[in-house]
């Protein structure tokens, strides 16, 4: 199983946790990561200023990964949601496929339509399987009781993702958290937005916003929660001292990226899933699985 491996632009200067952990429990389920410099942004922060060059962004890293022969494996939802699309639109629209290969042609690229891109959540529920998973759990993780956080982008737009997950309704992280032991909190508010969207708009509704998922977790009995979004994350740990002064409270609520939790059961060592960098510090956790 062999994917090129798509970081984007969040997970090398905030997220280099979620890269480790990712790369640590890959090589343990046999998973070939390969890492290609030309990759470019995605495109995604410029969407809707300059749509034509985000597409060709998008595109580029399309026809990049089919150069090598690989599909794309990528760990942000953002990066994610915009290929996805770009790749949906480029394989229905014969007249903005020939467009898009006109202006990559002039970098020496050409897009042909047969490269997929996947979320690592995605790679380990189809490509892994719960099974393997749970097969590969060695430490009890049951101590920990997590909430499940899934993110705008992971299953929408659902007809680019041929509705992998239902948009609605997502199970998936669910049932992988399940395999690796981990405790799933149920709570009212387990599917609303971070608020990280309208973070540089209005910076007080966006901690706000983070501040009820925050409560709701907290009136659940939740120790944290488990996501699988660079800038979510970037919200609820790197943000949830704003988040408080926003709301008057005081939650100290670890956050954690599901390769973290994932690799926690297989066994490694929180060194190696970059556990030190988690902004809301997970030493109360650690010392529920010693004890």
């Amino acid at each position: 199983m062999k994917y090129a491996f798509y970081l984007g632009c969040a997970a090398p200067v905030r997220g280099r946790h979620y890269e480790m952990s990712t790369r640590k429990i890959a090589e343990g389920l046999g998973i070939e990561l390969v890492d290609i410099p030309e990759f470019s942004c995605c495109g995604f922060p410029i969407k809707g200023v300059a749509h034509d060059t985000f597409f060709l962004l998008s595109a580029r890293n399309l026809a990049l990964a089919e150069k090598h022969g690989l599909n794309i494996m990528t760990i942000c939802n953002s990066c994610t949601g915009v290929m996805t699309e770009v790749n949906h639109e480029l394989r229905e629209n014969e007249d903005l496929r020939k467009k898009t290969n006109k202006a990559l042609a002039e970098l020496g690229y050409e897009y042909k339509g047969n490269v997929e891109v996947k979320h690592l959540i995605r790679v380990l529920y189809e490509d892994v399987g719960v099974e393997k998973i749970k097969e590969k759990v060695k430490v009890d993780v049951a101590a920990w009781k997590l909430a499940p956080h899934y993110g705008c982008h992971f299953a929408k737009p659902s007809v680019a993702y041929n509705r992998f997950e239902d948009p609605e309704y997502p199970r998936i992280l669910r049932e992988l958290m399940s395999a690796a032991g981990v405790g799933v909190v149920d709570h009212d508010r387990d599917k609303a937005c971070c608020g990280g969207a309208i973070l540089a708009v209005d910076e007080n509704i966006a901690l706000k916003m983070a501040g009820k998922k925050l409560e709701s977790v907290a009136g659940a009995d939740g120790d944290g929660i488990c996501l699988h979004c660079t800038f979510c994350c970037v919200m609820y740990d790197d943000n949830q001292s704003k988040i408080n002064q926003a709301i008057g409270q005081e939650y100290v609520i670890p956050i954690l990226y599901y390769p973290q939790v994932l690799g926690m059961a297989m066994g490694y060592d929180p060194k190696d899933l970059g556990l030190k960098m988690n902004r809301v510090k997970t030493k109360e956790l650690l010392a529920r699985l010693e004890s």
